[in-house]
Formats: structure tokens, C-alpha cells, sequence
């Protein structure tokens, strides 16, 4: 089954329904959980990452509460998106996990993990930052410029937010846009409301303002992704992820940004399949 035509799923979690999205169950021992970027649904992640990696992996994808189709409402901080997921995850019946966090979904992956190590066996972190890292408070600055420039372009402020500003940068983000956009309306997530978009901005910001983090309570296998010209996340917060945790791998793609997983969704592939079967 192709993740263009996987449609929603979904479970009660705390009286509120909870949409999700499951493919290739069975596949692997561990399910591969992923939490997904700001202001993003689960029509958001690539679906040619998304098959490649069912092509080997059981992969479950969430919309945490008050985003998407799911009820409910945002939680207020990164740590209560954490629990939220937490909640989900007990509720799918998993007592253990791979967890995949991108951007917001990595900092959230890092509270999960320091709410209940237990739960999580490896971890990727994917063009994210620890807690108080460099630029984080200005996550919201940043992606208001860019959207404003996005807007004044006429193109998806992901052009800007996860792409190199060059020539080449915009050919990888045709390309990605246009796998994202060539799912039907019939298998398609609710749109991103605006009032928990606002609620996201909030939430890294105060996680971001946070007292700075040394990530010792990280000791599983993490693997650290980014590009090497993150203009939304620095880069250099991959690099500072990768110095405090102890046992940790550090990619970095060339000439990409944001969205390296998706720009080398066949390279991305490969290496956290092979993290994974390590």
C-alpha cells in the first residue's frame, strides 16, 4: 500500500478521538513512530520517504490533539505535546518503540524520552535542537519571515522554510511539493487550524526561552540528521546534540537545509534503515 492512498485511522485517547496513520504492521519487531513539524498534519510527511521506509519498517504516524483530524486541543509546551504522545502511543497498545521526531516533532521525541526513557529504543532526531538551543526562541520570527517572502512569491512558505534559496534549492522543493500535493482528496488529513499553529509558535518559543539542556538523560542509540544550511533549526544545534549525546550518529547532508530527509529521501532511506537493523 502506497501512503497516497493510506487514509486516516482512529483510536479514543483520553475521550478524544485521535487520527493516526499505520502501514506495514508486522514488518519489523518495533513500530517506527514519527512526530511530525510545526504547523504540519500527517499530510505533510514525503509519501516517497514515507514508502520507502514501509518497505522495511512498521511505521505509525500521529496527529497529536488539536492538530489535523485529531480532536482536542494543543498542549500548552513541548512537554505536554510529550505526554500527549505518550498516550497515544500506550493506547495503540506499544509498550515500546523506534520514535522519529522532525523539527518540533524532535523536540518533543527529546521530552518523550525524558518522561519515559523506557518506552523509546532509538531515537532520530531530524532537523531539530535541544532545548534552549541556538535560534530556537526565534523560531517564530523565522517562520513569519518566511512566509511573509513565500507569500510575496506566491509558492509554499516550505519553498523557504526547508529548501536552500537558490536555483537548486527550488528544484528540490518543486519536486517534494509536488509528492506532497498528488494525494487525493479522498485520503487527505483536516488542514493545520490557525488557532494551533499559534499554539505550536507558543510552545517552542517557551521551550526555547527554557534553561539549556545537557541531554544526559539520552542514552539510547540516537541518530542526529540535518542539512548543512538549516535556515529554520541551525544546523549547529545538530552538531551540539551530537557532542552531549554520548551515544549518537551525526549526518549531515550537502547543499540542504530544513528538509534534507525529504531532498535524500532515498539516501535518508537507506541510512536510518540501516541505524535501525544496526
Amino acid at each position: 500500500m502506497s501512503y497516497l492512498t493510506t487514509g486516516n485511522q482512529y483510536l479514543t485517547v483520553n475521550q478524544q478521538d485521535i487520527a493516526y496513520r499505520e502501514l506495514s504492521k508486522g514488518k519489523s519487531d518495533l513500530p517506527l513512530v514519527m512526530l511530525v513539524h510545526l504547523a504540519a498534519t500527517m499530510d505533510n510527511w514525503d509519501p516517497k520517504l514515507i514508502d520507502l521506509l514501509a518497505a522495511e519498517q512498521h511505521v505509525i504516524l500521529l496527529d497529536l490533539p488539536g492538530v489535523g483530524a485529531s480532536q482536542g486541543k494543543v498542549a500548552k509546551t513541548i512537554p505536554g505535546m510529550a505526554e500527549q504522545a505518550i498516550d497515544i502511543i500506550k493506547a495503540l497498545g506499544y509498550e515500546k518503540i523506534n520514535l522519529l521526531g522532525l523539527s518540533m516533532g524532535g523536540m518533543v521525541a527529546q521530552e518523550v524520552v525524558r518522561a519515559q526513557a523506557d518506552l523509546v529504543n532509538r531515537l532520530i532526531l531530524v532537523g531539530t535542537g535541544p532545548r534552549a538551543g541556538l535560534g530556537i526562541d526565534q523560531v517564530t520570527k523565522t517562520t513569519f519571515n518566511y512566509m511573509f517572502k513565500a507569500g510575496l512569491e506566491g509558492v509554499d512558505p516550505k519553498r523557504f522554510i526547508f529548501y536552500n534559496h537558490d536555483e537548486e534549492g527550488k528544484r528540490d522543493a518543486e519536486e517534494v511539493l509536488n509528492r506532497l500535493t498528488s494525494r487525493s482528496k479522498a485520503y487527505a488529513d483536516k488542514d493545520m487550524a490557525v488557532p494551533s499553529f499559534l499554539q505550536q509558535l507558543r510552545a517552542i518559543k517557551r521551550w526555547g526561552k527554557a534553561e539549556a539542556d545537557d541531554l544526559a538523560f539520552i542514552s539510547q542509540p540516537t541518530l542526529i540528521v540535518n542539512g548543512d544550511k538549516d535556515m529554520m533549526v541551525a544546523t549547529e544545534n545538530s552538531y551540539d546534540m551530537h557532542r552531549k549525546i554520548a551515544n549518537s550518529q551525526l549526518i549531515i547532508y550537502p547543499n540542504a537545509g530544513h528538509g534534507s530527509l525529504f531532498q535524500y529521501a532515498d539516501q535518508f532511506a537507506k541510512d536510518l534503515l540501516d541505524f535501525l537493523a544496526d
